[in-house]
């Protein structure tokens, strides 16, 4: 098997598993403390600030390219992405969300 198969295999399992339309709640880890006063500007995600210098942006994204928006974001503060992660939400949560 060729290394392109096998990205493809791949590929197509992740397709599966994720529904880029669904809303997520994400959680976004940044270098460096921001203020709570860009909760608007980042779309009222919950702005925590962790003891080790870092902050955390956790919060309903409605889809993938309300993330891509908030990545774009992240970039144009010019603060280094520490990682990104992701829960599906289930549909009761969903309700009380939205």
């Amino acid at each position: 098997m060729t290394g392109h198969k096998i990205y493809w295999i791949m590929s197509k399992q992740l397709k599966q598993k994720i529904d880029s339309s669904q809303p997520m709640v994400y959680q976004i880890k940044i270098r460096g403390h921001l203020d709570h006063q860009w909760t608007d500007w980042f779309d009222g995600l919950t702005i925590a600030l962790e003891d080790n210098g870092n902050t955390l942006l956790t919060g309903l994204v409605p889809d993938q390219a309300a993330l891509h928006g908030l990545l774009k974001k992240v970039r144009d503060l010019g603060m280094p992405l520490l990682s990104i992660t992701h829960d599906e939400l289930d549909n009761t949560l969903k309700k009380d969300i939205i």
